[in-house]
């Protein structure tokens, strides 16, 4: 039997790593001491930091996750929780940005997309933002595109009235506590009234350091009838010790307004990527979301919509992808809670060399919400007979006039497919790769082109051994 090539991710952009200086770096560990020092550097009002101080509190109660992937080797005592790197913060031009840092983000191509194709750019190194920018196009139209710490200068009333209250609240679980607690950083977006912005806005975060920990917040204000896409990446270099991302993306949809939020998520296999993603959508609101996952040891993520207004809308479309020693746990919750509400669910899986994939999703439907509609798909693709795909989907339906679908399969590549392409004149590694396109099709459709040909670079599939 001839020799098969093995399926790998080619990280080699992404798993180098800076020397850069650092002007502050929290010891190991988190104490009442660290989380009241980062509210000092960023010059924080005080409601900031009793919030900061009283999530810490909650942290320190609530207990570990005991479902899903096991957590017991991240050590939180091991984690670096903040930390500046010798850099000018928000800088608006590519050159004021330090040298070792720009080419790495010219490396994962972020100067050339914002040229091309994007509204607005920011990127963030470890703790804090080095760059943000917004095309004056947008500006003038009164949209608002910096990052939380500097929106809580500027605009504390709309961080106040939106960080963390009604949509991810600090005791949701204990990483949004955590988070709450250490939270540095990220993207603020606000979007007038019937401003619909036709350009993607793009925020890449990056953490270089060994045992880092990342933890910036997202803040989307969409108000009502305007329109925005926001796209994130994220990545950090292999270690041989765990690092940490627990960040958290709030997302407001007023009514009739409508937000697309897509992220492609590559951190190293030794990042636990424990993130927390939710929206409010009101009266024919609409959310998207639209979710890669292909790197980290584990990752736990359920982007979460709350349908509170009749007639809003959710789609989610994700693909997760683990490999030897990767336990990807994800999926979706929707939240029924109006009448005429919709909601699709479209997610992928691709597991090899033991990987672990799982989709873990609720829907709940209210009583009294009428005339919702949802439907669920889950395709797993297995490429080896070591692997695992597992499906976790459960629905609580408090009404009885709704419309409800769920669809589940397994798929493999087997060998009549291959051989009918070869026959056609394809190479069998051509062949393989084909059909794992054609599996990955409607996500990548769904992502901007600049996202699409780095989705498809991630998932380099050479393949060995498939099930049969």
């Amino acid at each position: 039997m001839a020799q098969q090539q093995v399926l790998e991710i080619n990280r080699s952009i992404y798993d180098h790593y800076d020397s850069v200086k650092y002007t502050y770096k929290s010891k190991l560990g988190l104490t009442r001491e660290i989380i009241e020092e980062i509210s000092r550097q960023k010059n924080e009002p005080e409601w900031m930091l009793q919030k900061r101080l009283k999530a810490f509190e909650i942290f320190q109660k609530m207990p570990m996750p005991d479902w899903g992937p096991s957590l017991k080797d991240l050590d939180l005592n091991e984690i670096t929780y903040f930390q500046k790197a010798d850099a000018k913060k928000n800088a608006t031009k590519w050159e004021d940005v330090p040298e070792e840092i720009k080419k790495t983000f010219e490396k994962l191509g972020i100067p050339e997309a914002e040229r091309k194709a994007l509204a607005g750019a920011g990127t963030q190194y470890e703790s804090e933002v080095v760059y943000h920018n917004l095309k004056k196009e947008w500006e003038d139209k009164g949209v608002v595109f910096s990052d939380c710490d500097v929106a809580l200068q500027e605009h504390p009333e709309l961080v106040k009235k939106y960080f963390m209250t009604s949509c991810v609240p600090v005791t949701l679980h204990k990483f949004a506590a955590l988070h709450a607690a250490v939270w540095s950083g990220g993207t603020f977006i606000y979007v007038p009234p019937n401003v619909k912005v036709s350009m993607p806005l793009q925020a890449y975060f990056r953490m270089n350091a060994e045992k880092g920990g990342q933890f910036e917040h997202t803040l989307i204000i969409v108000d009502k009838g305007a329109q925005v896409e926001y796209i994130e990446g994220c990545s950090a270099p292999q270690y041989a010790s765990n690092s940490l991302h627990a960040g958290c993306v709030e997302i407001h949809v007023a009514e009739g307004a409508r937000a697309r939020y897509s992220s492609i998520e590559n951190w190293s296999k030794n990042t636990y990527n424990l993130n927390t993603k939710r929206a409010i959508v009101q009266k024919n609101g609409v959310i998207e979301w639209v979710n890669g996952n292909n790197g980290s040891k584990v990752t736990m993520l359920y982007p979460t919509s709350v349908l509170l207004g009749e007639g809003a809308k959710s789609d989610f479309i994700g693909i997760a992808f683990a490999g030897k020693g990767q336990n990807q746990d994800t999926g979706t919750k929707v939240y029924h809670m109006a009448p005429n509400t919709t909601s699709t669910v479209q997610s992928k899986s691709i597991s090899k060399d033991g990987g672990i994939t799982s989709y873990r999703g609720l829907l709940h439907i209210k009583k009294g919400a009428k005339n919702c509609k949802s439907h669920v798909r889950c395709d797993a693709l297995m490429v080896d007979n070591i692997s695992k795909s597992n499906t976790f989907p459960y629905m609580d339906v408090k009404e009885k006039e709704v419309e409800l679908g769920h669809e589940a399969t397994v798929g493999k590549i087997s060998d009549e497919q291959v051989f009918y392409l070869m026959s056609r004149g394809l190479k069998q590694e051509t062949a393989r790769q084909m059909i794992v396109s054609g599996f990955i099709e409607p996500v990548v459709k769904a992502l901007p082109l600049e996202y699409a040909v780095e989705l498809n670079r991630l998932i380099e599939m050479e393949m060995e051994g498939s099930l049969g």
